[in-house]
């Protein structure tokens, strides 16, 4: 999953699922799109085989959440759903994954965990005055 920093657009991934009613608190690999800028055009360069272009490590959707509220919105509060209770409501399904980065680590040790990289690039910039 790809987010960014943008909070305002209705099509970010933490945008959205803060207006959910419910989540499902499963780990996820994901890509914050400001930690590879500008690293990219270099990779594209300098690299011939195929990698996982995400963050190191998984985040749950109850720990991005939990960030929000730290960072955006102290108040903020959200309730869990079983995968089972999901399936029920949605038009298609999910899939939950956790890709391996190791290569990715190995060209790459700058690049940022997934949890650093959402501290870093969405909710800090983002932070309101009145969140810790």
């Amino acid at each position: 999953m790809l987010i960014s920093s943008d909070l305002s657009n209705p099509r970010n991934f933490i945008t959205k699922i803060s207006r959910y009613e419910k989540v499902v608190n499963i780990p996820n690999s994901m890509t914050v799109l400001m930690s590879y800028c500008p690293s990219p055009l270099r990779w594209l360069k300098e690299l011939n085989w195929n990698l996982n272009f995400t963050n190191p490590g998984v985040v749950s959707q109850n720990e991005i959440l939990e960030m929000y509220r730290k960072y955006i919105d102290p108040n903020f509060s959200w309730k869990n759903f079983t995968l089972e209770e999901q399936a029920k409501v949605i038009i298609a399904p999910r899939s939950n994954n956790q890709l391996d980065t190791s290569k990715l680590k190995k060209e790459f040790p700058e690049l940022l965990s997934i949890k650093d990289s959402l501290i870093k690039y969405v909710f800090k910039p983002n932070q309101k005055t009145t969140a810790i």
